[in-house]
């Protein structure tokens, strides 16, 4: 067996203003009261439970607390919280009009190396609409362009082909096999992908052209 593996693969130092920059930008996240989409508070727990409970959500997704339960539910957004004080990561929950949790983005950053990775999950009855497509795109673009990062990574489980195909149609390219380490113990192995800047600015103007 692999031995377990620490993300990013490729580490680049980013510059003390570069890494600053990003801390500054991740802990300045927020958005507009009223909004569908906001930062994970403990208040979201009972709503993100409901959720994650759903083996069809949270089975394929290892970083997800196993089991899935309310005070794990509620520890998993706790720690996003400490994260976000550090500009290291952020938890954004996605609501539908009768106030239930459709969709939650979870992004972890690396900013001495200008890095992140986004996971994250729709509400199943929600899947297959292109959603997923789009809203990915949309929040690699923003990790890009807003927040500042040079590389995003992530991983998927080797059997995870419908993950894989979205990944590839949207330009991340397939860069080894790794052990993942679970929250609980023990590891997974993955499939892992990175997109840079460059990669993505040209795919984005060959997309135009």
């Amino acid at each position: 067996m692999r031995a377990m593996t620490k993300i990013p693969l490729t580490r680049i130092q980013a510059s003390a203003g570069k890494e600053d920059a990003i801390r500054r930008a991740v802990r300045a996240v927020s958005f507009p009261q009223g909004s569908l989409r906001r930062i994970a508070t403990s208040e979201d727990a009972p709503a993100f439970h409901a959720l994650i409970c759903d083996p069809r959500v949270s089975g394929p997704i290892y970083t997800l607390p196993k089991p899935p339960t309310l005070e794990a539910a509620r520890a998993f957004i706790e720690t996003h919280l400490d994260e976000k004080a550090r500009g290291e990561g952020l938890l954004i929950l996605e609501f539908d009009k009768a106030g239930g949790v459709c969709a939650y983005h979870d992004i972890q950053f690396w900013p001495e190396f200008a890095a992140a990775e986004l996971g994250g999950a729709i509400r199943p009855d929600l899947q297959n609409e292109g959603v997923g497509s789009a809203g990915a795109a949309a929040a690699f673009d923003w990790l890009f362009a807003v927040i500042g990062v040079d590389l995003i990574c992530e991983t998927a489980a080797l059997d995870n082909i419908r993950t894989r195909r979205l990944l590839e149609r949207i330009g991340f390219r397939l860069v080894d096999e790794i052990e993942s380490e679970l929250p609980g113990g023990g590891a997974r192995q993955s499939l892992y992908f990175e997109l840079t800047r460059r990669e993505w600015k040209a795919r984005q103007r060959s997309t135009i052209d």
